[in-house]
């Protein structure tokens, strides 16, 4: 199998400062890691994103305001969001980003893509910036895939709960959000019962204790994302990638390994082929973390099953897993 990585060198220029996290050799990272995978890459050019396509999700006044912003030199958007003169064409070739790998798979049967998208997205609202994020890249590009009539799952395992992309899709039946994320953790949203807001079913939130390692994790991803993903029958599935829930990472309190996004990623091929589906960056702070992620998550695509025994958990750590079943089982078969 092909991995199509959709990249632009634009990205590493968004300035954020010498000590944020939120750095361009975490794109360097990722690359290495896909390419340490043994499967063939092929990298295509990340383009700007059509100003039609972001006022699909955003406030066109916003996106206005973002490239002035940029333009006079930028500065800090909220206590953690920062912009620079360059950060515009950054922000505009990450959501490019993923329009162009959905672009290359819908003629193709025998690959799968990852956009390296920075800054990433999924705290974007429609007209704020926040979490490091200034446009929500997969809200933007679910958005133009269902006004061709198309049916998006977007499934989030970054540590942090999506709150942009619940907020800005909620309301579409077509559209189904699944998150699995640190509960009591920034944003501080993503309740399960938020299951029953907008578009009754489509929003479904697994939030874990810190703590939570691998072997609730999966349990999670194998009785309640695929069961979900597996009935609601999406045409594509975007994934926000975040990385920022293993064990290693300076910013969360999971205890993934590399090996539980591979097995996650070889879970979900199963049931979606891989070349309707689109990985897009969001989180992961460690860089060798991410580079390892990423090549267990292309790998595991590819069809490899065999991955790693995860750690451990904390005792009790599996209710919450009980918990978000609870609602879960109001609208879908699990």
């Amino acid at each position: 199998m092909e991995v199509v990585v959709a990249a632009s060198p634009m990205a590493a220029l968004h300035d954020t400062g010498r000590s944020h996290p939120e750095r361009p050799e975490r794109l360097d990272a990722v690359l290495r890691g896909i390419s340490e995978s043994g499967l063939k890459v092929t990298e295509i050019d990340a383009p700007p994103i059509e100003r039609a396509d972001l006022a699909l999700v955003h406030d066109p006044a916003y996106v206005d305001a973002i490239e002035r912003f940029c333009l006079l030199g930028g500065g800090a958007l909220d206590m953690d969001t920062v912009a620079s003169r360059d950060t515009w064409a950054a922000a505009t070739t990450a959501a490019g980003g993923v329009k162009a790998a959905i672009d290359v798979l819908e003629g193709r049967s025998d690959a799968t893509g990852f956009a390296l998208c920075r800054p990433p997205g999924h705290h974007a609202l429609r007209s704020r910036a926040m979490g490091f994020c200034l446009f929500n890249n997969v809200a933007v590009v679910a958005a133009r895939l269902r006004s061709r009539g198309q049916r998006v799952a977007i499934l989030d395992w970054d540590v942090h709960h999506g709150n942009g992309t619940q907020t800005l899709m909620a309301d579409d039946p077509g559209t189904l959000y699944v998150s699995v994320h640190q509960d009591d953790f920034y944003p501080f949203e993503g309740h399960p019962d938020d299951i029953e807001v907008g578009a009754a079913g489509t929003t479904v939130n697994i939030p874990l204790p810190a703590g939570t390692a691998g072997d609730v994790c999966r349990l999670a991803w194998e009785q309640l994302v695929i069961p979900v993903v597996s009935q609601f029958g999406p045409d594509w599935v975007l994934v926000s990638a975040g990385y920022d829930g293993h064990t290693e990472d300076p910013l969360a309190d999971l205890d993934l390994l590399d090996a539980d996004y591979g097995w996650m990623a070889s879970r979900l091929a199963r049931v979606h082929p891989p070349h309707r589906t689109v990985f897009a960056l969001e989180g992961g702070y460690d860089l060798d973390g991410l580079r390892h992620s990423a090549r267990s998550t292309v790998r595991g695509m590819a069809g490899e099953e065999q991955f790693g025994p995860p750690l451990t958990s904390p005792p009790g750590a599996s209710e919450a897993v009980d918990v978000a079943s609870v609602a879960v089982a109001r609208h879908w078969r699990i």
